[in-house]
């Protein structure tokens, strides 16, 4: 494998729809709004996007340097399968993140939302210390509360506050939509890994719940924000589209349902990274036509 697709992979593409999402639903509900600002949009889609890529980048070196990915199953890790350096994950770790920042400093003089830089420094910081650090949360079970509310709630409402200037409650209920299905894909990975996450001592939800008990929370994760898209049709009746995604999530329900293996999972793992996706562009289009028909 050449080096560029090495660390293609070890970037996770297959994750990147969960930083594309939240984008597109608080742009959607700024634009419903007629508050759209695409140069502030695509900045944000740049802080997200890079984020994403450093928390991979960071997962993977502190999880390798541990020993936990010594045995895993599942899709590359370039520390833990030694095809690169250490040091080297880490320091794209760090660039990704200070790309992430930059972006973020241009979102910043542009919008005046100078209390944003905490904000921002928050999420470097929880990004790394998932599996980083001397105690790290993520071996604590608490990274599936930390992606619904950074990858969720923060991505989704602070994309839409700097486009609008105040905290729309549509956004917040939309992010937390969106942060129930980027807290399933990590749920689902955690239930792949619940035999290697014990050996490392790795005590994630997954682990603490056991197997049965997290494929229901998983399956939960997957559902309500279908629920709360039957809520949303009387009053964004093209939200209907969110439909749609069914095929994604009906799946995605009978892989947990009948306890498949580490492969399946994998596929589970994929199916509810693009339902994520498909909730994010088919809502957020639906509500985004309220204000186009207007």
């Amino acid at each position: 494998m050449s080096q560029l697709k090495l660390w293609v992979e070890g970037a996770r593409i297959r994750t990147l729809p969960l930083a594309l999402a939240p984008v597109f639903l608080g742009s959607a509900t700024a634009y419903s709004l007629d508050a759209f600002n695409l140069p502030l949009a695509v900045l944000a889609l740049l802080v997200s996007l890079l984020l994403q890529i450093g928390v991979n980048y960071a997962n993977d070196y502190s999880d390798g340097i541990r020993g936990t990915d010594a045995n895993r199953v599942g899709p590359l890790r370039l520390t833990g399968s030694g095809s690169a350096k250490p040091r080297a994950v880490k320091n794209a770790a760090f660039i990704s993140f200070g790309l992430a920042a930059l972006a973020g400093l241009t979102i910043i003089l542009i919008t005046n939302q100078w209390w944003l830089i905490a904000l921002g420094l928050a999420a470097i910081i929880a990004a790394w210390f998932y599996t980083g650090g001397k105690n790290p949360y993520g071996y604590a079970g608490l990274g599936e509360l930390a992606v619904f509310v950074f990858f969720g709630l923060v991505a989704t409402v602070g994309t839409n506050f700097i486009q609008t200037g105040f905290i729309d409650p549509l956004s917040v209920l939309l992010g937390g939509c969106f942060g129930l299905y980027a807290s399933a894909v990590l749920m689902v990975n955690n239930i792949r890994d619940i035999a290697t996450d014990k050996e490392s001592g790795k005590n994630t939800i997954a682990v603490r719940l056991g197997a049965k008990l997290s494929r229901r929370l998983f399956i939960w994760m997957l559902w309500i924000p279908v629920l709360i898209n039957v809520l949303l049709v009387p009053i964004y009746p093209a939200t209907i589209m969110g439909f749609l995604n069914l095929l994604l999530v009906l799946p995605a329900t009978l892989i947990a349902l009948d306890g498949k293996g580490a492969k399946e999972l994998i596929t589970a793992l994929k199916l509810a990274s693009f339902a994520g996706l498909g909730f994010g562009v088919l809502v957020g289009l639906g509500v985004g036509l309220v204000s186009f028909s207007i």
